[in-house]
């Protein structure tokens, strides 16, 4: 809300956002309020704030001609906002999960993208894309208590990579033994040790003719 003077703020208007939008989440009330207000005119854009779950459009008396236009785009905005796709700091503060859960889930198909968005970063030419996720999908999930089960699963399949890990480098440290024991055992031809005792003898008589 903008710091106007007491006296020169008359004209407000108020919208309490449904759960549905929300999801419980106060980032996810943040994300709206900034989806709404780019679709302000810039006159109009920081006369629109957002408090709990209520928003909040005030203007002074003499912004009459900017507040009426700014209050009907507000209402039509919201006619439609629980449809609204939910962003990746949102989804993370709504299922109560860390960045690294939500790129595991999203790469092996647990968390469903909706499809990507691309901005630009405030003050800058570079632009970034990342997934977008269906609301209704994502209260399905909060609602299901699933996030629980997919960490146990995660924990299963992390110790279960972990024995493997032991056993395979268990298998190449005794093939890698197995191997130098094998090469020590091994003589040259001419290793005396290879010598047979007699053998000239045992030549001389010619029994191998």
């Amino acid at each position: 809300m903008p710091k106007h003077e007491k006296n020169d703020v008359e004209l407000v208007r108020t919208w309490v956002l449904p759960p549905a939008a929300t999801l419980g989440s106060s980032i996810r009330a943040k994300g709206i309020l900034l989806e709404l207000r780019a679709r302000l005119p810039l006159v109009s854009k920081k006369s629109l704030d957002v408090d709990g779950g209520e928003l909040t459009l005030s203007m002074p008396a003499s912004a009459k001609a900017e507040f009426h236009p700014a209050a009907s785009i507000v209402a039509s905005a919201l006619e439609d906002i629980e449809s609204l796709p939910v962003i990746p700091r949102e989804i993370q503060d709504i299922l109560t999960i860390k960045a690294s859960e939500r790129h595991r889930w999203l790469a092996d198909g647990r968390l469903a993208s909706a499809g990507t968005r691309t901005v630009r970063l405030n003050g800058r030419a570079r632009r970034i894309t990342f997934h977008v996720f269906d609301p209704r999908f994502v209260e399905d999930i909060l609602d299901r208590g699933v996030v629980d089960e997919w960490r146990e699963e995660d924990a299963l399949a992390a110790a279960e990579n972990r024995r493997k890990a032991r056993y395979k480098a268990k298998l190449t440290r005794s093939l890698r033994k197995a191997g130098t024991a094998s090469k020590t055992t091994e003589r040259h031809p001419d290793d005396p040790a290879t010598k047979l005792h007699g053998w000239e003898e045992f030549d001389v008589e010619g029994l191998l003719r």
